[in-house]
């Protein structure tokens, strides 16, 4: 009987879909993957979310107790930090980094694999306490000795530990990734101060995880110690110290900070120079700019203590202020953009001025509570919740949905509904201010964060408690849109060109999607804005020839 042998190519065709994403080492696809397996916790984050501010609509206990409530905002915190923000980030890096600086993939494609399954692998342990007595219940942060082995017996918290330290070990793998494929991979042409701002944000962020993350690393480690082999790191009954605790876990904090949010400012500064039809006001400013968050980024993470009573004060106080100079250059760069420019108010545009003025809030409200009297009457307040959600939601997340919509035609060669992401747009925008920005009120006068119930004296209390909840169902009820828009679009989407926003960098040089080896030939790159050069160089040799033409017709 005769039999087929099929070709190598045939054998891939005939290679099951499924296979080949579970084994793939391409940058792109690996990429797509952070990104939906962050998404996914996005939800699972948001929906504890939504249990939280059910619960704290009104006074009482309506839905949860105590307990159910420390394990709902300690999960919420946790997915939202760990595994939504700094993952789906790092997930636009895989997909874009490479096709930026004109790289064929990523320098380690195995590692790269690894470091993205050691995520969900990092995020079921962490959830799996809920199936083993109950998760994790002392706050994101992990203080002790509300996280030691007294306050908190169960295995929910070793799993938490244990997660956490599976997700960081793929952040660290990732962040070596990062810098050898920049420093190693370039096109040629493509120096350092040639690279998009987004890649330079990247490399900052990768040497941070670098640097901090093994900290945090070796803080968890001592207290699983603790917990479960008599260790006494953090046990003063034992000799150790808690406030230990709060040192290292906060000299890993608060570069996570900048961890989150100097890959969005980076989404931002590519997309409002498209939109404005000018060229990023101060190239060289912003860069140093962004070095320069990194470098003060150490010397600030007391500023969480003041508290405590064992920091100097004027020193971190005055370091936390220094830290803002930077962050202001950015600030007027991205405004100098915009100045006089030819705007046009896009999908992606309007996410990245939303997350201007909201990360502008966060920033004034961060400074505020750098003054250490200011910081004595709000510490452990909503105002602090306020200031960290404008940073992290008004400033990463807004900038996560200016990157999907600006960087979804890439992926797919498909653009997303421009009305459907102005609904998002305006609802989510709505919404997130009437949630948190109340919470600047609640913390001047006093409500206490993670507390499952409040004074049910205090009128003003109940009434922006409930604003509150009304804005966090509007968050919630933003997203659909955005799925619908996501879904539509891959089914019957519109089909758009290699570059159809007209942008500046080498990723949309290919074609879209791209090819697995990413390009079939490279321009030339002599600025920071090859395609923009290419572009306006043909644009100048179509007319040349045109002015040729009708010379010789005359």
């Amino acid at each position: 009987m005769a039999t087929t042998t099929l070709s190598p190519r045939a054998e891939q065709y005939q290679r099951s879909w499924v296979l080949d994403w579970l084994t793939t080492v391409d940058h792109k696809k690996i990429g797509i993957m952070y990104i939906v397996n962050s998404f996914l916790f996005f939800f699972a984050a948001g929906i504890l979310a939504l249990a939280i501010r059910s619960e704290l609509a009104v006074p009482g206990l309506q839905f949860m107790d105590e307990t159910t409530y420390n394990e709902a905002f300690t999960m919420h915190g946790t997915i939202m930090i760990f595994l939504f923000i700094v993952p789906v980030l790092a997930g636009f890096g895989n997909y874009i980094v490479p096709l930026m600086i004109g790289a064929p993939d990523m320098a380690f494609p195995r590692i790269n694999a690894l470091s993205f399954w050691l995520l969900p692998l990092g995020g079921i342990l962490i959830f799996s306490g809920y199936l083993f007595g109950g998760a994790a219940a002392e706050g994101w942060t992990g203080y002790t000795p509300l996280s030691g082995p007294t306050y908190a017996p169960g295995a929910g918290t070793d799993l938490w530990i244990i997660g956490l330290i599976t997700v960081g070990t793929a952040s660290i793998l990732g962040a070596i990734n990062f810098i050898a494929t920049i420093f190693k991979m370039r096109a040629p042409g493509m120096t350092l101060f040639r690279m998009p701002i987004f890649v330079w944000t990247i490399l900052v962020t990768a040497t941070l995880i670098l640097l901090a993350t093994p900290v945090l690393t070796a803080g968890l480690i001592a207290l699983f110690i603790d917990r479960n082999y008599g260790g006494s790191f953090f046990d003063p009954a034992a000799g150790g110290n808690p406030i230990l605790w709060q040192h290292i876990f906060w000299f890993f904090g608060h570069p996570e900070v900048y961890i989150v949010i100097l890959p969005a400012m980076g989404v931002v500064s590519e997309i409002l120079p498209v939109f404005s039809r000018k060229p990023l006001f101060g190239y060289r400013a912003f860069v140093y700019a962004t070095i320069g968050i990194g470098l003060l980024s150490f010397s600030v993470w007391a500023h969480h203590m003041f508290t405590t009573g064992v920091v100097f004060l004027p020193f971190f106080a005055f370091m936390t202020a220094m830290i803002g100079v930077p962050t202001g250059v950015k600030m007027f760069n991205w405004l100098a953009t915009m100045w006089r420019g030819s705007i046009s108010l896009t999908t992606p545009m309007l996410f990245a001025i939303g997350f201007v003025a909201m990360f502008l809030i966060g920033g004034i409200s961060g400074v505020m509570a750098a003054a250490a009297p200011v910081d004595f009457h709000l510490q452990d307040t909503y105002f602090i919740v306020a200031h960290l959600h404008y940073v992290f939601f008004g400033g990463s997340v807004f900038g996560v949905f200016a990157a999907a919509y600006f960087w979804f035609p890439k992926m797919t060669g498909r653009r997303l509904n421009e009305r459907l992401g102005k609904v998002h747009f305006w609802i989510h925008f709505i919404g997130f201010n009437l949630t948190f920005f109340p919470m600047h009120s609640l913390g001047i006068t006093g409500m206490p964060r993670r507390i499952a119930d409040y004074d049910p004296t205090n009128t003003g209390w109940i009434i922006l408690n409930s604003l509150e909840t009304v804005g966090a169902f509007l968050i919630a009820i933003s997203i659909f849109p955005f799925l619908i828009n996501v879904i539509a679009t891959l089914i019957n989407g519109e089909r758009v060109g290699d570059d159809p926003w007209e942008a500046n960098t080498l990723e949309w040089a290919t074609s879209s999607p791209p090819p697995p080896h990413n390009f079939d030939r490279l321009p030339p790159v002599r600025s920071e804005r090859p395609v923009f050069d290419l572009r306006h160089r043909h644009d100048a040799e179509v007319l040349t020839a045109e002015g040729l033409t009708a010379e010789g017709g005359h």
